[in-house]
């Protein structure tokens, strides 16, 4: 791929996904594929007006070992020295980019019950961190190719090609024009409309119908609005958390889902792949999961805590998005949650809330908003799903038929 145009990818993530303010501190979350990339993003950043930038590589067969190796207690313990970078965290609000290139299948055969224990008996010493945070820094999520990733999306190419392949659709589906930054201005605008039609409805309750079996009802918080593209932070900082990003979304009421629904993709979650699966819903909890692949891994997430089997998300995407029309099947939730309709079951998101910015998270939370450690997407969309919105005063509005929007 040309530097040339992975240099605007690259200056796309600083300035419209981060958007990095002047002396602004960085941190950059990635693996070991692409270094070449993270230079250009690292320089990128600085060029932005970066005081600092940090990367921070992970490598997925460390973490097997490390799983392997270590106790549940030694996995579990948070560090003085973990505590007192959260607390600079806290105090700085350093931007976070997140690279992703991951093997979909990287940590196969992994103690999943092992790992989830020892986040079950972390997550509480860090939240309070978290939760200081929440809303206040900017972050993307982007991706690069790995070699194992992109040989899982095109098993018949050699190495090269198909990681050349993946480059292709990644700038493809992210916007990289010969102007991206003005094509993100444009694809904003058009989801903040899409979005300002949806608020205006009046959403009550929205019904996903599909001939696959999907008929689920799903409550809305009355106070809640929908948010799609760029975001702007509680300092005044307007960022795109996703590149890409198709969605129109909200956080529904949690307690308010009843029925069935079918996953229309496979979902990569702590490294394997859950496959042909179905959540039922009563009173807004998911009381039934099955799958044909990994249905143990896939009761273990909606059980890690108590809000873990609550809907935290809705969003709404077309089957004629970009990233659906290519045809790929990425494996990767970044990118399929984007090609297809999806829902999210753990924490919902406080900032979907109409004055928000006034509001403390336990307000938020009081409202309807739901709160967990976990926040899993599954895409549920396809050409034969239609959706309504029941209004408050009583009316049916067709949002989506066949699986498109109505409007």
């Amino acid at each position: 791929m040309k530097q040339t145009v992975l240099r605007k990818y690259a200056r796309l993530i600083a300035q419209k996904g981060v958007n990095v303010q002047k002396g602004q501190d960085v941190i950059v979350y990635c693996g070991l594929d692409q270094p070449k990339f993270i230079e250009l993003l690292v320089d990128e950043c600085y060029k932005a007006g970066a005081r600092t930038v940090k990367v921070e590589f992970s490598y997925q067969p460390l973490r097997k070992i490390h799983v392997r190796h270590q106790t549940v207690t030694t996995m579990a313990k948070v560090e003085e020295w973990e505590k007192a970078r959260y607390q600079h965290y806290v105090d700085t609000l350093p931007c976070r980019i997140y690279v992703e290139s991951d093997d979909p299948d990287g940590m196969k055969g992994i103690n999943q019950k092992k790992t989830a224990k020892a986040g079950q008996k972390r997550y509480p010493i860090i939240k309070p961190y978290i939760d200081k945070s929440e809303n206040k820094y900017q972050w993307c999520i982007a991706a690069v190719p790995g070699a194992a990733w992109a040989k899982k999306i095109f098993p018949d190419l050699p190495k090269g090609k198909a990681i050349e392949k993946l480059w292709e659709a990644i700038l493809f589906t992210s916007r990289v024009t010969d102007d991206p930054i003005a094509a993100w201005c444009d694809h904003n605008d058009d989801l903040s409309k899409r979005c300002a039609y949806l608020n205006s409805l009046g959403i009550a309750e929205l019904h996903y119908k599909g001939d696959n079996g999907t008929d689920l009802t799903v409550g809305m918080i009355p106070e809640a609005m929908f948010l799609g593209g760029s975001e702007t932070s509680l300092k005044g900082v307007t960022y795109n958390p996703n590149i890409p990003s198709e969605e129109c979304f909200t956080s529904p009421m949690r307690g308010k889902a009843e029925g069935i629904v079918y996953a229309t993709k496979p979902l990569s979650y702590n490294g394997e792949l859950i496959e042909n699966f179905s959540v039922r819903f009563e009173n807004g909890k998911a009381v039934e999961v099955k799958a044909d692949k990994n249905q143990a891994l896939l009761e273990q997430m909606i059980s890690m805590d108590e809000g873990a089997a609550y809907l935290g998300e809705c969003a709404l995407i077309p089957v004629n998005s970009p990233i659906n029309e290519s045809g790929i099947l990425f494996y990767n939730t970044l990118f399929d949650e984007n090609a297809s309709c999806h829902l999210a079951l753990g924490m919902g998101f406080t900032n979907t809330i109409r004055g928000y910015e006034d509001k403390t998270l336990e307000e938020c939370r009081e409202m309807g908003v739901n709160d967990s450690m976990e926040h899993v997407d599954f895409m549920i969309g396809y050409e034969g799903l239609d959706i309504d919105a029941k209004t408050a005063d009583g009316k049916t509005v067709p949002v989506f038929r066949r699986g498109k929007w109505a409007f």
